[in-house]
């Protein structure tokens, strides 16, 4: 069975992904946003459909930015619902927004989505599972699991033969810790 680390070095979008930011410590919370935002967007579709629309929904939730989509209403949902660049379901978005408020919430509690994370780690995975089903909407095993892996609060993204590997553990991702 192929690994992640056998088929995406080289080809034109999984390459780069894998080589730069899957399994790599986010500390910025509009990026630990997006990639929440971007797993949840995958499920029941492939990756490579994801990464080809990256930049769309950069574009579609202003940077991310997550006091912004926080504050989006009915004229927004209707926007992006009518937006053909990302993902048109619904029940996504509105996961999108009600995730974008719940974390206005933490980050006035533990001062970032990060600072959250970090208060929560380490946790074993079926324990983050339930901590994100409480925490935020469109969050099943196979979503927490990915995000957490593709932040580095999970092992698992790369082989310990790949290149990769040796670059993240350098970083010293919280997994590690």
């Amino acid at each position: 069975m192929s690994s992640y680390c056998d088929i995406a070095p080289d080809h034109p979008w999984h390459g780069s992904y894998h080589d730069s930011e899957y399994g790599f410590p986010l500390r910025d919370d509009h990026l630990l946003f997006e990639r929440l935002v971007l797993e949840i967007n995958q499920a029941g579709l492939s990756w490579l459909t994801i990464l080809k629309k990256k930049q769309n929904f950069r574009r579609a939730f202003e940077g991310f930015d997550i006091d912004r989509v926080a504050a989006y209403g009915d004229e927004d949902r209707q926007r992006l619902l009518a937006d053909a660049g990302i993902i048109r379901n619904r029940l996504k978005i509105d996961a999108t927004i009600a995730n974008a408020q719940r974390l206005l919430r933490l980050r006035s509690e533990y001062g970032s989505f990060a600072a959250w994370l970090d208060h929560h780690h380490p946790l074993a995975k079926q324990d983050w599972v339930k901590l994100f089903k409480q925490t935020f909407r469109f969050t099943g095993g196979e979503i927490t699991a990915e995000f957490l892996m593709s932040t580095g609060y999970l092992p698992g993204a790369h082989q310990p033969d790949c290149p990769t590997f040796q670059i993240v553990k350098e970083l010293n991702p919280p997994w590690m810790r």
